[in-house]
């Protein structure tokens, strides 16, 4: 077993809980125990010798109130120098924080019905809901009370607190509008099939085994139409079938997507009705997919109940208090006094008045929260050098200036335009299904990126090319404005960046063919 392996068998990991207030009095954790903070959502950032802690904090079903923002606002001004940001997975995420402030801070979201238990570890990570849930006329069911009992089975409970990695768990239900199932070790995806007495019926297409990382692997289905009262019970047996069969030798292929492909999704279907749920899962056809995988849900949305919800655009997850405030004094002006988070690093104000929408955009475009954006809502990117002790490049600073230049340059863009990048090959903003994906790299002193082409959570369903070739980190911008002007002077109208790559041929975009011959300036 690894050395982690080994500190899960000494200690139940969420007893950690129980730790953290000594750890707290006495300044200082016990080094052989740092690793168990994950289960707490906390972690040392870089540089660790410092003695700071990032730390994760859950959204259940990826909506709060107002009130739940400001004590988030609170908690990042009061201990975390400032900074916050909203993460790819719905979460929010604070740094610069020291053991002695970690029971204040889980006192404080107690309050307001937020934690951290299971932010991280190998256990089960937040459970993805679909922020359209309950408000779009396309979704199938609202999987909110899913998410929310699901959550509270599977997300903190012992009997998964030692799982061989970490586990991801996405529910939708309008699979026509997201595609994150594709890159988490669960995807549920409500549509409906005709039943035997020709009536429509609601249930879930099952997905397992997705997951990016430095080796990417997307989902595949069980095969399976499971009803909306089967989910939790079904997602239970999975998790279980993944506990006790998964691989815990070598971290790096313990995910369930190396069982999943050694064994196949048949035989592991097979695995879990027999084993685990005592009978046979009724087989069914895919769901249906979503073109752009979601990425394409931004600015003003008619809701099902003749409202609207607007899901405005942070700048690469990144937001500060007061903004944070601000944003939970206008959703309780404009809206309910609810918010939600989305898995494209934006945050969204539902239940917005049609005579209301255009006084909320204006006060966001006051905040540079502004809805109305292509560039900006479609980017995402990770923690990077600043704070992360794996990453080899810087992300979020460089990402944001890029965008500053490039967001007024593209606002004719017809189609979404995705561009993920990460500052190394662990994925943590899944560069290998983007239309750009870029790749922190070191060639020697100098950060670089490679460029993976064309991926895609959307209708394409795959993983992007890597391309021959590098882009240094000065010449990021260039080649991304480069790439944007070749396709929109060449498209057709309507075509997908996917579908005019593979019309053109990737080689098409080698740093070297975009960035050779003669230079020009951004944006001229």
């Amino acid at each position: 077993m690894s050395d982690i392996e080994t500190l899960k068998k000494e200690l139940p990991p969420f007893e950690i809980f129980d730790l953290i207030p000594q750890y707290a009095a006495a300044g200082q954790i016990d080094p052989e125990k740092i690793d168990l903070l994950k289960w707490a959502g906390v972690y040392p950032q870089r540089p660790q010798e410092d003695g700071y802690l990032m730390m994760r904090v859950k959204v259940p079903t990826a909506e709060l109130h107002a009130d739940a923002l400001r004590v988030i606002a609170g908690i990042s001004e009061d201990f975390g120098r400032g900074l916050l940001d909203v993460t790819d997975r719905q979460a929010f995420q604070f740094h610069w924080l020291r053991i002695g402030d970690i029971p204040e801070i889980l006192n404080r979201l107690d309050t307001v019905g937020l934690h951290t238990r299971g932010a991280c570890g190998d256990t089960v990570r937040a459970v993805i809901a679909s922020p359209l849930a309950g408000l779009d006329a396309r979704e199938k069911i609202d999987v909110r009370p899913l998410a929310r009992s699901m959550e509270g089975t599977l997300s903190g409970n012992k009997d998964f607190e030692d799982l061989p990695r970490k586990f991801k768990i996405s529910l939708t239900g309008a699979p026509e509008l997201e595609g994150i199932h594709l890159i988490n070790d669960i995807g549920f995806l409500a549509h409906d099939v005709e039943g035997p007495d020709g009536q429509k019926e609601v249930g879930f297409d099952v997905w397992v085994g997705g997951g990016l990382g430095a080796v990417a692997h997307l989902a595949q289905r069980l095969g399976v139409f499971i009803t909306p009262g089967e989910v939790v019970e079904v997602g239970r047996a999975i998790t279980a079938a993944y506990r006790d069969h998964g691989y815990r030798v070598n971290r790096k292929k313990s995910r369930l997507k190396y069982l999943i492909k050694d064994m196949g999704a048949e035989k592991f279907r097979e695995l879990v009705e027999t084993e685990y749920l005592g009978r046979p899962l009724r087989s069914g056809p895919p769901a249906p997919v979503a073109r752009f995988g979601g990425s394409d849900v931004l600015g003003v949305n008619p809701q099902k109940d003749g409202l609207n919800y607007v899901v405005l655009t942070t700048t690469v997850g990144r937001i500060d208090p007061e903004k944070a405030r601000k944003l939970a004094d206008l959703a309780e002006r404009y809206g309910n006094g609810f918010l939600r988070t989305t898995a494209f690093q934006n945050m969204m104000i539902p239940h917005v008045k049609t005579e209301h929408v255009d006084a909320l955009v204006a006060e966001l475009q006051a905040l540079e929260l502004a809805p109305k954006a292509t560039l900006r809502g479609t980017t995402i990117a990770c923690t990077g050098t600043q704070f992360c002790r794996l990453a080899q490049t810087e992300t979020k600073a460089r990402v944001a200036g890029m965008i500053d230049v490039l967001e007024p340059l593209h606002t004719d863009l017809d189609v979404p335009f995705v561009i993920n990048l990460t500052g190394c090959s662990n994925a943590c903003t899944r560069y290998q299904v983007a239309d750009l994906g870029f790749m922190g790299a070191l060639r020697g002193d100098e950060e670089v990126y490679n460029v993976h082409l064309a991926g895609s959570i959307g209708q394409a369903q795959r993983t992007g090319t890597k391309l021959k070739g590098i882009v240094p980190a000065e010449r990021l911008t260039e080649y991304t404005d480069r790439v944007l002007r070749d396709f929109k002077a060449n498209k057709a109208p309507g075509e997908s960046f996917v579908e005019y790559a593979d019309r053109l041929g990737h080689g098409h975009f080698t740093p070297d063919a975009v960035l050779g011959g003669h230079p020009e300036l951004v944006g001229a």
